[in-house]
């Protein structure tokens, strides 16, 4: 026991030692157990290295001697516990771990993530889509049977496996730019219909968020829900003031299984970028990271609110009398609670019947519900990205009603400036401009053949962009084709905006069957976007433009001063910034990184060669001096560097490959 204590004092004055010479010789600072266990690296091995050193006590030599050796002695014992922190920030960096208190609270969740991943796998192993994830087959290059199989299979695997992976699956079934047109038709049958929540547990939601029972804040409550998803359902309701409200309440415990399973989409996802081609060039990463995104969005109720004042206040429904967006009632909404005005009408699907009834021009509906997105999208900058029939009812008073704004596309102004141009171009069947726009909206390679993206473009106009030509899916999907094939980039905000409009052709096409959205894409062009020319916009325009640059124009003639001052003194400079790209300076770091290996290498190598041909030195065994130790170490030391160098050299051909 005095032993044991003595060697933690020991340890523990040394570290005071230790630690300030550690840190300051590598110039970074450790955690306190990796420099604990340097210490003691650092006192266990100095008996044996001054005995390989100066042999077994008691040295017999001038005091200077001994002194040298003992020095010597120190530093070797030191190196060796700088290269165990070397070691083991290399292999273990610093952050990696969890903090010990954090391990006892992240076990259970650990635990319960680790069975939730493996039972994703069996599903999809199940489902036969195994050979897809190890990276074997690859899914654009199946024939058509083949894509039918494998896109029924990945509809069943994301249905069985849960509520986020059947969002998941809904959000692929609007991407056909990155995932076969065969297999986003298959996952848009996914259906997100669950049975409803029991009413106790609907009630304790209510009371924790509201901070009282439901029926001591609402007038009546129907514990009966009118809908029920498998992130919230939906009751009716009445205030005490006697408004009609309808009550959309959050599934208890739904966010805790969605974050679990948002980690596991993007381990998925990390684990398909790295094994597989198809997996890098779709960017399963980062579509991984906007889903989970979208996914917190959704379960937040305040986010739905704000989106629907955002979108009630915005131009195109705050200026057009046929729509109604449901009125909020705040002091009644939460981040899992939404209270909203009831709106009497059936939804847009099943209403063709009650408009030959009423007598309503179904084209008429039709055009309002296109403008009204065009008008979010191009003017408003926010708009519904999921306008399907069910989230529309054709109220009582002929009026549209617009429901479930949980789901909102925003873009900034450049981007929608760039869609008004692509809707003039396609009003005036310029497909030079209309290219022009195109690349401005998508994310553009560093080299484009913009020639053969013109005739893309202007073949594409002709064949889908005349009138009379009906819209549908094959557009959008010709569309994408030209984007993919050009090596262009789909932002999401811009590819939520292809879904919109192809969700609102089918949701028009339910009520009236004839209509065309060409001419009317024209029409709203030429009546909403060309309004930037008239005479009054462009003054208005040339004020804002001028007030902008003002402030620059006022510090023009102090820099031309300047400027001219300095080249007639002969003291005019031009600052450049070398390597300001950053994908420049990783280059060149990397460069210079293989190339400090390589020359570490060839250093230690010889280093090696030379220390294995000089004679004598201290006995470390019969057979082996002091010089062959170090000698054999460099040797490894080499052959580690020079396979280092070599593996980079030999995988830097398929990081390079599209």
């Amino acid at each position: 026991m005095d032993v044991v204590v003595f060697g933690l004092v020991n340890i523990v004055i040394f570290m005071v030692i230790f630690v300030p010479v550690a840190q300051r010789l590598l110039g970074v600072r450790f955690g306190l157990v990796r420099l604990a266990v340097g210490a003691g690296l650092t006192l266990a091995l100095f008996n044996p290295i001054a005995q390989g050193l100066v042999g077994p006590p008691p040295f017999e030599g001038p005091g200077a001697a001994a002194f040298a050796l003992f020095a010597l002695t120190t530093l070797c014992s030191v190196l060796s516990g700088l290269i165990f922190l070397v070691l083991a920030e290399a292999i273990v960096p610093t952050g990696s771990l969890p903090r010990a208190r954090d391990l006892r609270r992240d076990l259970t969740g650990r635990i319960a993530r680790t069975k939730r991943y493996l039972q994703i796998l069996r599903i999809a192993i199940r489902h036969g889509l195994g050979p897809y994830i190890r990276g074997r087959r690859r899914p654009g290059r199946e024939n058509a049977a083949n894509q039918a199989e494998l896109a029924r299979s990945l509809r069943l695997a994301l249905d069985e496996a849960g509520v986020t992976f059947v969002k998941l699956g809904q959000v692929l079934s609007t991407r056909s730019d990155i995932i076969p047109a065969s297999v986003a038709d298959e996952l848009s049958r996914l259906q997100d219909q669950v049975s409803p929540a029991p009413w106790p547990d609907i009630e304790s939601v209510l009371t924790d968020e509201l901070g009282a029972p439901p029926l001591q804040l609402y007038a009546d409550f129907d514990t009966e829900p009118l809908a029920a998803a498998s992130v919230a359902q939906v009751h009716k309701a009445r205030l005490p003031e006697g408004h009609d409200v309808v009550v959309k309440v959050q599934r208890p415990g739904i966010g805790a299984v969605v974050e679990r399973d948002l980690d596991i989409v993007r381990r998925l996802a990390r684990l398909l970028e790295r094994n597989t081609d198809w997996g890098r060039a779709m960017g399963v990463r980062a579509l991984a990271d906007g889903f989970a995104d979208a996914m917190r969005e959704e379960l937040d109720f305040t986010v739905e609110a704000g989106n629907m004042t955002t979108v009630a206040a915005g131009r195109s429904v705050a200026s057009n009398n046929d729509l109604v967006v449901p009125e909020l009632y705040p002091r009644a909404c939460t981040r899992r609670v939404l209270t909203m005005q009831r709106l009497d009408g059936i939804g847009l699907g099943n209403a063709a019947a009650a408009i030959a009834d009423r007598g309503l021009n179904p084209a008429r509906l039709g055009r309002t519900l296109f403008d009204c997105l065009l008008g979010q999208v191009a003017i408003d900058g926010v708009f519904h990205a999921d306008p399907h029939p069910g989230n529309f009812l054709l109220l009582t008073d002929g009026r549209i009603g617009m429901l479930d704004l949980g789901s909102v596309g925003r873009l900034d102004p450049a981007t929608r400036e760039a869609l008004q141009r692509f809707l003039l171009a396609v009003d005036h069947g310029d497909p030079v401009a209309a290219t022009d726009a195109l690349l401005e909206i998508v994310y553009r390679p560093d080299v484009i053949d913009e020639r053969s993206l013109e005739r893309a473009v202007g073949q594409f106009m002709t064949r889908h962009l005349a009138a009379g030509v009906a819209l549908g899916p094959a557009m959008f999907n010709d569309l994408f084709k030209i984007i993919t094939s050009h090596d262009l980039g789909v932002p999401p905000e811009v590819a939520a905006v292809f879904r919109a409009l192809a969700t609102i052709e089918g949701t028009i096409s339910r009520i009236s069957p004839g209509f065309d959205l060409v001419a009317a894409s024209r029409q709203f062009a030429a009546a909403h976007v060309t309004d930037r020319l008239a005479p009054d916009a462009l003054r208005r325009t040339a004020t804002e433009e001028l007030a902008t640059l003002l402030p620059t124009l006022r510090r023009l003639p102090r820099r031309i001063d300047r400027i001219a001052a300095a080249a007639e003194s002969g003291r005019l400079g031009l600052n450049v910034r070398l390597f300001a790209d950053d994908r420049d300076r990783r280059h060149i770091t990397t460069l210079l990184h293989q190339a400090l290996l390589a020359v570490l290498g060839a250093t230690a190598g010889l280093m090696a060669v030379l220390l294995l041909g000089t004679p004598g030195g201290p006995k470390i065994t019969a057979t082996m001096t002091l010089y062959q130790l170090f000698a054999y170490n460099l040797l490894v030391i080499c052959v580690v560097l020079v396979l280092r160098v070599l593996v980079l050299v030999f995988r830097l051909p398929d990081s390079s490959r599209p």
